[in-house]
């Protein structure tokens, strides 16, 4: 019987290895998204209806219907609805890949986290999408439809799907906020005393960006967008203070000092 082949750390990969382990990280994200494309082909008009809703709604009857000017347009955007369903259902396998990738060069107790890692990050991901269908693009919708109410309105939908999809996209990958502080705090990057103290500029840098993902220039939607990523950087600093290297050092710091008075030896 061979040998099990032993997972080499980062610092005993040569560069060929690396780039072999990518490809095959690479190849595994591919074959989920396109086990992903075969729902997405087959319900893409029916995705398609649903994504609209933020915007027919408010449309006048009669008028509900989005427009196309290519003889293409409605194939193309239906493939790329098809790519975006089999994101979202690929979301997961896609991160679990690149977990692998980077886990070698992690602690041995750092590497428990991977499941937590996985259904975070894509539950995060995905409760930002939602909230950017439900509640950010219907009133941003309005907020157009409203100022070109003297106008005949003609959306077309390569325009409409490139704009939603930069938000849901954009407002998932925000709402990874405590995630990603998750693992800076672990590992020591970030503190909970630190995001307290650079909270001001916090809350510029969090309108900033609010600004640049909302496709409308109102203070009304850059806040409703603002006012969650807020609440999940305040959530980050809870998760910094509970989780963070820091007070894990201080935890470690108190069994020591608890066990050198009783003479007794530090447990693993």
């Amino acid at each position: 019987m061979g040998k099990a082949k032993v997972k080499k750390s980062p610092d005993e990969m040569t560069f060929l290895e690396h780039l072999e382990d990518l490809r095959k990280r690479l190849i595994y994200s591919l074959i989920a998204l396109f086990v992903g494309l075969i729902p997405g082909a087959i319900w893409a008009s029916d995705i398609f209806n649903i994504l609209t809703r933020p915007v027919t709604q408010y449309l006048p009857k009669g008028q509900n219907k989005l427009a196309f000017f290519k003889l293409t347009s409605p194939f193309m955007v239906y493939m790329k609805v098809a790519f975006l369903i089999a994101l979202f259902i690929a979301i997961p396998l896609i991160l679990l890949q690149v977990w692998y990738f980077v886990a070698p060069g992690l602690y041995k107790k750092e590497k428990k986290y991977v499941w937590p890692f996985v259904i975070f990050t894509s539950l995060f991901f995905m409760l930002g999408a939602l909230f950017g269908y439900f509640v950010v693009f219907p009133y941003a919708c309005r907020f157009f439809l409203q100022i070109g109410q003297d106008f005949q309105a003609i959306i077309t939908i390569e325009e409409y799907f490139s704009l939603m999809v930069k938000l849901l996209l954009g407002i998932g990958a925000v709402f990874e906020t405590p995630t990603l502080i998750f693992f800076l705090s672990r590992m020591g990057i970030v503190n909970s005393r630190w995001m307290l103290k650079h909270f001001k500029y916090a809350i510029l840098a969090v309108f900033i960006i609010a600004a640049f993902i909302t496709p409308t220039p109102d203070p009304i939607n850059q806040s409703i967008l603002a006012l969650p990523m807020l609440a999940l950087y305040s959530l980050g600093i809870v998760i910094a203070f509970f989780f963070g290297k820091e007070r894990t050092a201080r935890k470690e710091k108190r069994r020591t000092k608890k066990a050198a008075k009783s003479g007794k030896p530090v447990p693993a």
